[in-house]
This record gives structure tokens, sequence and C-alpha cells, in this order.
């Protein structure tokens, strides 16, 4: 039968940059193997099919697929399907659920003009530390750059999740971030303790003056050699940044820029509020745009 698709640049309000994200509307009667068909047809960092929810009061269901798995949650697919939703039903700020694996995430809408939007949603879950910190010398070598450069300060090589664990590693600064040239035969080795690898490698130099951080994310057993926005982990990096010390009680904005060294760039914004020195909740926002519409056969 015939699906109705869209794709979408997330993370942007400029076609072509961004994290382009592709959604199936009306998936009802998928099956897994053929949404992981679909999902490397399209090819993208992920494809969202979008279902009837199991709890009436949701929006929608959402499958995420990359094209090698399945995820239980992502932040790009998620702003991505929230604008395009919001834009289905009219476009007038609103609030609703969309049901992931990982659990309801309620989420925040408005256009922002024609074919395009912002949204924002709540983390569904407190980041935790899973562990399984590996060593800076064999981080520097399955990121190919140089030791001296990777955890030069006073922020550590950690894994945290939200959803998906990502390993945050800090980096000297955007010269050393330029340099990544992951080693494919190391990098699972290394990287890959808390399921397949995923570096949210990270610095504080940024690009643009607004932002606070500049970012890569690279997780080739994903089929993602590298993400140009990574809503999931900012939503992790809310943990670790928490966790850190560096931040007081109280809400704190945190922009970080991806996507620059792939000719996609990107701007996700973190909101964290803490209380009593811990993560209280937070949640990640951003634009999106509608770059195609069609039908696909499925």
């Amino acid at each position: 039968m015939h699906r109705r698709f869209a794709t979408l640049d997330v993370f942007t309000d400029t076609a072509f940059t961004g994290n382009p994200l592709a959604i199936v509307l009306e998936a009802d009667g998928l099956d897994t193997p053929f949404m992981q068909i679909i999902a490397r047809e399209f090819n993208l960092s992920e494809t969202v099919f979008v279902l009837r929810p199991a709890d009436p009061s949701a929006r929608a269901s959402l499958r995420i697929f990359t094209p090698a798995r399945e995820l239980p949650f992502a932040g790009h697919p998620t702003i991505g399907t929230a604008v395009a939703l919001n834009l289905i039903d009219g476009g007038d700020e609103r609030a609703f659920v969309l049901e992931e694996q990982v659990g309801p995430v309620p989420c925040r809408a408005r256009s922002t003009g024609a074919a395009r939007g912002h949204a924002i949603f709540d983390l569904p879950r407190v980041p935790v530390n899973v562990g399984g910190s590996p060593e800076r010398a064999d981080v520097a070598r399955a990121l190919g750059v140089a030791a001296r450069d990777v955890a030069p300060d006073d922020l550590p090589i950690q894994t945290w999740s939200a959803g998906n664990p990502f390993t945050f590693v800090p980096v000297r600064g955007l010269d050393a971030i330029a340099s990544c040239a992951i080693d494919l035969s190391r990098f699972e080795q290394v990287l890959g303790g808390q399921g397949p690898g995923a570096a949210f490698v990270f610095c504080r130099e940024t690009r643009h003056g607004g932002s606070s951080y500049h970012a890569r994310m690279f997780a080739p057993a994903f089929g993602i050699l590298e993400d140009p926005a990574t809503g999931a982990a900012v939503a992790a990096f809310a943990g670790y940044l928490a966790a850190s010390g560096h931040y007081a009680d109280g809400s704190h904005v945190v922009r970080v820029e991806q996507g620059h060294e792939m000719g996609r760039p990107s701007l996700l914004e973190l909101t964290m509020q803490l209380r009593g020195g811990s993560l209280a909740r937070a949640s990640i926002a951003g634009d999106a745009i509608v770059v195609s519409e069609g039908t696909i056969d499925a």
C-alpha cells in the first residue's frame, strides 16, 4: 500500500543543514524486519515510523530505526516528528505525548512558518552514569587524536544514558575535535562496553559565541559513522554536566553546536533544572523544517 512519508532537517531552521530525518506516517501493519529494510533504504541517521498509540490520550507511538538497528529513544526523531505532526494538526502551539520504547515523552510544538516549526521535549528519564569509562590512552587511539588532547582538564571520560548510552569524551579544543579520525578496528573494543559504542566528543571552545559546547558524535555500530546532531546524547549530557559540579542549583540553558565538520551545522538547546546539587529535570529543544514529502510502497 502507499504510505505517506516526509523528510525533515532537524536542529536547524535552514534546509539542507542539521540532521536529516525520514518519517513514515500511517505505519501500522509494518513488521519489524520491514521497518529495518525501509530505514536502510532511506539510509539516514534515523527513520521514524508513526503508529497508533497504545494510550489514546497520546498523539502517536513511535518506532525509531538507524540503518542498522532499532533505538528505544532518540532526540532528533522526537523533535522532527513533533514538528511534523503538529504541522499536520494545524500548526498551532500545543502540547502532546509521543510514546517511545523508553516511555512516554511529553512534547510541546509550534509552527514557525510554512513547513517549519520548533519543538521541545522533556527527558523521559533522568540520565544515569552507567560506568564502564575507558582509559584515556585507549580512547585517544580509538578516536585518532593525541592522548594529550583527551580529558585535558577537570572533565572526565564517563558513560551516561538517558535511554541510550554514550561515552562523553572532553578534548582540548576545536583543533583537537577536528582531528578525530576514528579507528574502526579499535572503536568497539574500547567504547563498546555498555553495548554498541557511541562516543560524544566535545570541547568548551565553540565556533559561535552563543554556544556552550562544540561536539561530534560517532557510532559506527549503529550504521552512523558520524551524526550531525544527537539529541539522545545531549539528553545524557545533562546528567554528565550536572554531576560535574560546574552548575549551581537553578535553571541553566546549554547550547550545543554539532555537525559542522560534516557540513551539516546543527544547534541543540538543553535546559537543565538542578536541585540539591542533582539534576531534577531537563528538556531538549530545536527547530525543524520539512524538505520533502511523498509516498512509499510498503
